[in-house]
């Protein structure tokens, strides 16, 4: 989270779903699969707030469609959503696990996991921050980030029906293991901690340890305070151009004419 959105590669296979919540290492989690699969990897929170305006647009699509349950089009457009990457991680994914199952049906699913009370608490940082009365007002002049709001909502509604309008955040982490164990045959299944680097991660890919490389460490929690100070700062700046020209077109009309 916080780094460069990825590009897809035409052509590029879907070797890895990462099933893990958001707040699990994700970021990490992408930076090191980059690598092993030498391949574009989408990692939701980045694409959707870093990248062109057209991915959260698709995903607000995709959760409208999947919530209206009609199952043909959301995988049609998941498919058209993840061709060209190597994996994809993080949210929205996380929660369309059978769709991109069936998508992919070789794919290995990975779980990034860590202690379920930190992530509540860290879980407790995106919610404060996606309940800001005013993120609407100031996202509404920037082409992509005006729909954030809406994709929060659509998220909460997927949330709900999935884990049974639960908002409590620890029983939530405990419900999707559990579902993902229901849902994924046990032999594509993998739960990993990114604290502990790369050799499980490549024991579970087949892959060797990549020499002289460091597994890659990006604090989400940071990297999300930097995207939120970075969008409302472009949104204040909009706002602030947009009533200088109001000004100077009053003022013309008052003076000038």
């Amino acid at each position: 989270m916080g780094q460069q959105a990825s590009v897809p590669r035409p052509g590029t296979d879907l070797q890895v779903i990462g099933a893990g919540l958001s707040r699990t290492g994700t970021a990490s989690f992408t930076a090191a699969l980059e690598i092993l699969l030498d391949a574009p990897v989408y990692h939701g929170g980045t694409q959707t707030t870093m990248g062109p305006p057209i991915e959260i647009q698709s995903w607000n699509t995709i959760l409208r469609t999947w919530l209206a349950g009609n199952k043909p089009q959301t995988l049609q457009l998941l498919r058209a959503r993840t061709a060209g990457y190597g994996a994809i991680t993080d949210a929205p994914a996380s929660q369309f696990v059978p769709e991109l199952l069936e998508l992919y049906p070789n794919a290995k699913v990975i779980v990034t996991v860590r202690d379920r009370d930190s992530w509540v608490q860290s879980m407790q940082q995106i919610s404060s921050l996606a309940k800001l009365w005013f993120l609407g007002a100031v996202l509404l002049p920037l082409p992509g980030m005006r729909h954030f709001v809406t994709y929060i909502d659509l998220l909460q509604r997927q949330w709900d029906r999935i884990y049974n309008n639960s908002r409590d955040n620890a029983w939530i982490y405990d419900r999707h293991l559990e579902w993902l164990k229901e849902v994924v045959p046990a032999d594509q299944l993998v739960f990993f901690s990114v604290k502990d680097g790369w050799e499980p991660l490549c024991r579970a890919l087949g892959k060797e340890v990549p020499k002289d490389i460091p597994f890659p460490r990006i604090n989400d929690s940071k990297a999300i305070d930097r995207v939120a100070a970075y969008h409302i700062k472009r949104g204040l700046v909009r706002w602030a151009v947009v009533f200088a020209v109001m000004g100077l077109v009053g003022a013309w009309w008052v003076y000038g004419r």
